[in-house]
């Protein structure tokens, strides 16, 4: 659990719990990283010292969980603005092949600062490029997770599949297999905290089919199964990626999966747009979670994915920004309103409504990492991982609050608690100054394009 914590009582906010009815005007109090008490009117009982916050003209919602994200590429902004995913990923390789731990840590601190400030409170990380002896990766966007102050799941993700091996990415960008699971199983061991309230959880990320073996897939299953873990990869995203599985593998990219074990509870995957009818029953009957990246499958013309599908099977959905060079300066509370764009583009304008959007940022997010008894939505007991809105202003003009937040741009900030801690109060961060995560952002991206190739 976080560390103690001044109790915080909101009142007079219009609160949508999403597990539950939603309350025109109610409260939320909030003592030892706890969320005690949720109901309508003002608090019955206000704990001793606490902090009133007065959420007139507010929006209380769960903490959004960001469900797929690479955070060093916010030091790559700008790359490939117009290629395909392959093509984006050809020019972006032997960048990335550069960086160290201080662009890591720079990137991160940029990345996950400005997740704060677009309302999440847990946010994933599919970290899958270590270039040799240039520090320790993993152990930088850690640090910079503590420091910014996000609950956070570092994925440790792997290439051993180069161009050499049929592979996409160039060879000196991959690993040994044998080095890939033993730095996988320290990292476990080092860093993921099971316990309730844990601030950190591990997952285990081979990247890719086209970047990753057979072999190390397997082999990742077993282990991240044998720590009682979660496991999660890319994806069926693009048409390229279909005709990659056909000639390596004569499947498509999910039975390919299934064939493997990759399907099931324990799984969630980044993407998913180029899904059969049979591939989304199979998620549904596996309870396989999909990390839907709307932004980025635009950004890159991917596709769209069958999100209204999957949920009609009853497979978990998450939200994801994805990595900020696929999806530049993305903020996650956008992706609930790009969701529900790209699927009534797609389906038609009852295809995703503003409340099933803001469920799959919550509660959606919190099923695909295996923590939707502790986080995704306001109840007491869960973790006090809450989001406040103002949607005063021009915001005001919309009489349903939900779809003021969700169809408009994303209104202001007014409160962000993770476990009780202020995170973001007013719109500006509370733990690292705005500024300073902006330049170390910055500092990151000019290391990375003018360091000397090593």
């Amino acid at each position: 659990m976080a560390e103690r914590q001044r109790p915080v009582v909101i009142e007079n906010a219009y609160v949508v719990p999403v597990a539950g009815a939603e309350i025109p005007s109610g409260h939320v109090v909030v003592e030892d990283g706890l969320i005690t008490a949720v109901g309508p009117g003002p608090a019955p009982a206000v704990p001793e010292g606490a902090e009133r916050v007065d959420g007139s003209g507010c929006l209380a919602t769960p903490g959004l969980v960001n469900t797929h994200h690479h955070l060093y590429q916010w030091a790559s902004q700008g790359v490939t603005p117009d290629g395909t995913l392959f093509e984006w990923l050809v020019a972006s390789y032997r960048l990335w092949a550069r960086m160290d731990a201080e662009v890591v840590a720079g990137a991160a601190t940029a990345g996950l600062a400005w997740l704060a400030l677009s309302g999440c409170t847990t946010s994933t990380d599919h970290h899958y490029v270590f270039p040799k002896g240039r520090g320790d990766l993993f152990e930088a966007e850690i640090e910079a997770a503590r420091r910014v102050g996000l609950r956070f799941h570092p994925c440790r993700g792997s290439m051993d599949r180069g161009a050499s091996q049929g592979g996409l990415p160039p060879d000196e960008v991959v690993e040994d297999i044998d080095e890939i699971l033993q730095a996988t199983d320290d990292a476990i061991r080092k860093y993921h905290d099971p316990s309730f309230g844990s601030m950190l959880r591990v997952a285990v990320a081979p990247c890719s089919p086209f970047s990753v073996s057979g072999e190390l897939m397997t082999r990742s299953a077993e282990l991240a199964r044998s720590h009682g873990i979660r496991l999660h990869t890319h994806v069926a995203e693009t048409a390229d990626e279909d005709e990659h599985c056909r000639e390596q593998f004569g499947v498509l990219p999910v039975e390919y999966l299934d064939r493997l074990g990759w399907l099931g509870p324990d799984v969630w995957l980044a993407h998913c747009v180029h899904l059969t009818d049979k591939d989304v029953r199979r998620f549904g009957e596996t309870g396989t979670g999909t990390a839907h990246c709307p932004s980025s499958n635009g950004r890159l013309g991917a596709g769209i994915a069958r999100v209204s599908d999957l949920l009609a099977a009853g497979a978990p959905v998450g939200l994801g920004v994805d990595g900020a060079a696929s999806s530049e300066m993305t903020p996650l509370a956008g992706e609930i309103r790009m969701a529900v764009l790209t699927q009534r583009a797609r389906y038609g304008p009852r295809a995703l409504t503003a409340r099933q959007a803001l469920e799959m940022a919550t509660l959606g997010g919190a099923r695909c990492l295996g923590r939707e008894t502790e986080i995704g939505s306001l109840e007491p007991g869960k973790l006090a991982d809450v989001a406040l809105w103002r949607l005063g202003g021009f915001h005001a003009a919309i009489d349903d609050p939900v779809v003021a937040f969700a169809f408009g741009t994303t209104p202001p900030l007014a409160r962000l608690l993770v476990g009780g801690r202020t995170v973001v109060d007013d719109g500006e961060l509370r733990t690292v100054p705005g500024e300073e995560a902006a330049r170390a952002g910055a500092d990151a991206h000019r290391r990375l394009t003018t360091m000397d190739h090593v």
